[in-house]
């Protein structure tokens, strides 16, 4: 075969086995198509230091990128091991192998998998293999048109069988569920959000963050579709009487609303993973004193359905002042399907790694002893409280403005509350921001300070006071291993 021929041979045999594993796990659980199941254990294994320099590089595209740097590199090997099979198929069939058990390692490695998903990689690593070799019979240049039609063949079944298996993966009517749910009536509604509560109009983040708009960082290539009446709740472990609940069951009880700031402990600062929402839900420490928590037990450990574990601390979650929730909607209606619908916890004061568990179904009452959650065998601490933290939303750094200016930003320090947030000017004295209304200390709370600059470029900085007293300390600290500290500065030109 020529080069381009059998570089050809190689990919369209690559494509037909990945639409095979594909089509399959549709069947068997979509997580174990061959393609998500390496990139979700790639992101597992994955060191922290790598891990958290791709979601400050790439933000929320970290995935895209990963998925994107995954297919290039299978298209590469594709090629090769056609290129390497122009006289024999044995090399691209040693590779075909090499690569249908790594498959079989990361189903098996991923879990959220039985040992069924185990036939979405066999069947990947079946069909290329048998694929590559016939079409290394079929496709011969004296024989143009025959082998044409042999690759248009191939090439199409692998696209139908890719959409076959994403139509058949996404059937469960997630959505459908969702809307039959209805509005979440709270018995006891958050208070109204005050006027003054934010600066929108000096260049802040609205008080409360469209679910469209809320900062969304988890480990999951594929969102796991679960529908409200199939989903249940398993509280067991350290207790006195094990519970099974299902959503019916928590959606009959008493909802609380409350509106709540979470923060991602990737954030570096002056980052973007911070937003807030009015969360409905069920109150955590009733669950949990109906099931009985017996006195040895000091972590929650938290299961998604896609296996990812988190572990809270229960002198937390048991506090009826801490606030935190089974949350079933957001700022109005039922979670949306990216931010954990049928349910998830949230858990005010505390970074999500060790509280914030999407797509919920297993809480175990056990002892940080015992049990490590999914962050802390990758370098995390065990209790990540939320730090006390400032940042400038307005003028943008590197930004031309006028002498007059406002600056603006928020501060959060969750659940103790913002009480003084300061601003100075190339160093000099430290000034008092203005706060906006007070919504609670598990929310974060807006600033501004008006200033009147000389032509040139200035350097402002900015700090918080929480009240207990605590004030953001200078030194910059790096978010591994339990969370970023440090002034926030901008640097911007008044013309």
């Amino acid at each position: 075969m020529s080069r381009w021929t059998a570089a050809l041979v190689g990919i369209v045999s690559v494509a037909a086995a990945l639409a095979a594993g594909h089509l399959v796990a549709a069947l068997v659980g979509p997580s174990a198509s061959p393609f998500l199941a390496v990139g979700n254990t790639f992101i597992d294994l994955t060191p922290p230091p790598l891990k958290d320099f791709a979601v400050r590089t790439f933000g929320t595209y970290d995935k895209l990128v990963l998925l994107v740097g995954m297919a290039v590199v299978i298209a590469a090997l594709a090629v090769a091991a056609g290129l390497l099979s122009r006289k024999s198929p044995t090399p691209g069939t040693v590779l075909g192998a090499v690569l249908g058990v790594i498959g079989v390692a990361a189903v098996l490695y991923r879990p959220d998998l039985g040992q069924l998903g185990l036939l979405a990689p066999l069947a990947a690593g079946a069909v290329g293999i048998g694929v590559f070799r016939w079409l290394h019979s079929e496709v011969q240049p004296e024989r143009h048109v025959e082998s044409r039609r042999s690759l248009l063949i191939v090439a199409g079944g692998s696209v139908v069988a890719g959409l076959g298996g994403q139509l058949l993966g996404t059937r469960t009517d997630v959505e459908g569920s969702r809307a039959s749910v209805g509005e979440l009536k709270p018995t006891t509604t958050a208070p109204a959000i005050p006027a003054g509560a934010d600066f929108a109009g000096q260049g802040t983040p609205s008080f409360i963050t469209p679910n469209r708009d809320f900062y969304r960082i988890d480990t999951a290539l594929s969102v796991p579709r679960l529908r409200a009446e199939d989903w249940t709740l398993r509280v067991h472990g350290l207790v006195e009487r094990e519970l099974t609940l299902d959503y019916a069951d928590l959606r009959g009880r008493d909802l609380v609303e409350r509106t709540i700031t979470m923060t991602c402990v990737s954030n570096e600062v002056g980052g973007p993973y911070i937003s807030t929402a009015n969360f409905i839900g069920v109150p955590l420490h009733l669950v949990l004193e109906e099931a009985g928590v017996k006195p040895d037990a000091d972590q929650l450990f938290s299961t998604s359905a896609d296996g990812w574990t988190a572990g809270s601390p229960v002198d937390v979650v048991l506090d009826p002042d801490r606030g935190a929730l089974i949350a079933l909607g957001m700022n109005g209606e039922p979670l949306p399907v990216e931010h954990g619908f049928p349910a998830r916890l949230v858990v005010p004061g505390l970074y999500g790694y060790v509280s914030a568990t999407k797509w919920v179904v297993d809480l175990e009452l056990t002892t940080f002893a015992a049990k490590r959650g999914y962050w802390l065998d990758r370098g995390w601490a065990q209790r990540a409280p939320i730090k006390t933290m400032s940042r400038i939303d307005s003028p943008k750094g590197l930004s031309k403005t006028g002498g007059k200016v406002t600056v603006a930003g928020v501060a959060w320090a969750q659940p103790t509350g913002v009480a003084k947030v300061e601003v100075r000017v190339d160093g000099g004295p430290w000034q008092v921001a203005e706060l906006g209304a007070d919504v609670g200390g598990s929310a974060w709370r807006m600033w501004r300070l008006p200033l009147d600059l000389k032509p040139g470029g200035h350097t402002v900085e900015c700090r918080a006071t929480d009240k207990s007293g605590f004030t953001q300390p200078q030194e910059r600290v790096a978010p591994i291993p339990d969370g970023a500290t440090g002034w926030h500065s901008i640097f911007f030109t008044v013309e």
